[in-house]
């Protein structure tokens, strides 16, 4: 009772639990306060940093800004450190051989996100296309065709040839000799100091600079050379160098459209492609924001009644524009840029006003039946989700591949061989045949224009846009094998886009 008064009920119990408790689990539990105070000692006093690197998954950017939200002068700041960062000017490699890079950001820390939550682009449920062709592939869109691990299967599987591409790479070295010394194109060869006038056939739309760059850097990337990549990597990086300097920033977003000789928005819709496709190639953050900018802009210049696009921002639309534009949306789509819904919606509306035979045909500003119209029509009708076994798609494209490529018309073979190819089967064997022959054997074969082409006829670009247009549109044509994966493959034909 003395001990329990002095020492208290719970240390009489203490000192008994003690006594009676194993010298090993006495020691055991010593060691480990020990241990838990040296962890606590090293641990540092700042976790902030150290826990972000464990839930941030690599690669991915946390803070990327809309374009919506960003001032002009942010903007011209993140073109700055863009500029700033570009390879130095090299010579223009003149093997006629050119190098296939398989492009792959997965390892490259400054590359943008990849976001997998995709919003479905066309309107109806629709086989898998080629922006999901390559399911589980980190870079897996329709561009994956480019790169050198599939690029030769490609053209062996779809029909090219050794002269194909050796075509192609003709071209190249063509297009970066006439490379204009400030990175942009001209269609008027005669102000092109690689040049001076010593091709025959220079365009006339000389004001239409943006449209010419645009253009003339699609078959770079079509064979995938990238500004960061590729034999022609200086080519490329001066060229859409030369694009961000000249975007006009305003809320609508990011605009190329230029009103000097008729490139209006011909050129916004050319240089939106190949900045979009530049983008998703190479995911460089520097160009999230110009990528999307000049997205917003087309989105801004739809037709807000017929859903159309021309020459002006809100202009009632012509099938001729309104195709390159759908293009550009697709290319943004496929970099997992926003496209709003309402915006295909109401493209998908103009096509239902200038379509014939329920689909089957297209004219220019109403219902009609133009050869090049008609193939620009059936090619946006399989972006935006027709199925193989839609009636008029079907009957659409066997007169397409009935009419067979057209020697006056590039602009035609341009579109109908994109759909031909998309198609397969007996349809693109019987078209390749003749285009690929055909284009192969016309292109210069010496002299100062060795590489390039020149045709004449009905196609009203042969004269404003000339030799530079020619050889652009042809040169895509010969990396139709690979530039984008096939639309109804037998193998996705099943598959639809996630809802």
């Amino acid at each position: 009772m003395e001990e329990r008064e002095e020492l208290g009920t719970f240390g009489v119990w203490s000192r008994d639990a003690l006594r009676n408790t194993p010298s090993w689990l006495v020691s055991m539990v010593f060691h480990m306060i020990v241990l838990l105070i040296l962890a606590l000692w090293m641990l540092p006093t700042d976790l902030g940093d150290h826990l972000r690197q464990l839930v941030v998954a690599p690669g991915v950017d946390e803070d990327v800004e809309d374009l919506e939200d960003m001032a002009e002068d942010e903007l011209d700041d993140e073109m700055t450190e863009f500029e700033e960062t570009a390879a130095e000017i090299v010579s223009v490699v003149s093997e006629v051989e050119h190098e296939d890079v398989e492009i792959s950001p997965a390892n490259d820390p400054t590359a943008a996100a990849i976001h997998v939550d995709l919003a479905d682009f066309g309107l109806t449920r629709a086989p898998r296309n080629d922006l999901l062709a390559t399911m589980g592939a980190y870079t897996g869109t329709g561009l994956s065709g480019r790169g050198s691990g599939s690029r030769g299967r490609n053209v062996k599987k779809y029909g090219g040839s050794g002269g194909s591409e050796a075509a192609v790479a003709f071209a190249l070295r063509w297009l970066a000799e006439h490379q204009c010394a400030d990175g942009g194109w001209n269609f008027d060869l005669r102000k092109c100091p690689g040049c001076l006038g010593k091709c025959a056939n220079s365009g006339e739309a000389a004001e239409a600079r943006i449209g010419a760059t645009g253009l003339a850097l699609l078959p770079f990337l079509g064979a995938g050379q990238t500004h960061k990549e590729g034999k022609y990597k200086t080519q490329v990086n001066n060229g859409i160098r030369y694009l961000c300097r000249n975007m006009k920033i305003s809320p609508q977003g990011a605009s190329l459209w230029e009103s000097g000789g008729r490139g209006h928005m011909y050129s916004h819709g050319l240089a939106s492609i190949a900045l979009c496709e530049c983008y998703a190639m190479t995911h460089d953050k520097q160009l999230h924001a110009p990528a999307q900018g000049v997205i917003n802009f087309i989105c801004s210049a739809q037709d807000p009644v017929g859903g159309g696009w021309r020459y002006k921002p809100r202009e009632k639309g012509d099938t001729s524009v309104v195709g390159w534009q759908i293009m550009a949306l697709k290319s943004g789509h496929m970099a997992y840029l926003r496209v709003p819904p309402q915006v295909v919606k109401k493209a998908f509306t103009y096509l239902d006003s200038v379509q014939q035979d329920s689909g089957a045909e297209y004219g220019y500003r109403g219902p009609g039946s133009g050869q090049a119209t008609s193939s620009i029509g059936l090619l946006c009708r399989m972006y935006l989700g027709w199925k193989k076994d839609n009636p008029a798609l079907k009957r659409g494209v066997e007169k397409v591949g009935a009419q067979g490529p057209d020697k006056g018309n590039m602009y035609y073979n341009y579109y109908a061989t994109q759909v031909c190819r998309h198609w397969e089967g007996d349809v693109w064997k019987s078209w390749n045949g003749q285009m690929r022959d055909w284009l192969v054997n016309s292109q210069v074969k010496d002299g100062h224009s060795k590489g390039s082409w020149m045709m004449k006829g009905k196609d009203h670009g042969f004269k404003k846009g000339g030799r530079l247009y020619c050889t652009a549109l042809a040169t895509m044509i010969l990396e139709v094998y690979y530039r984008h994966l096939p639309i109804y493959r037998a193998q996705a034909s099943e598959e639809a886009f996630p809802e």
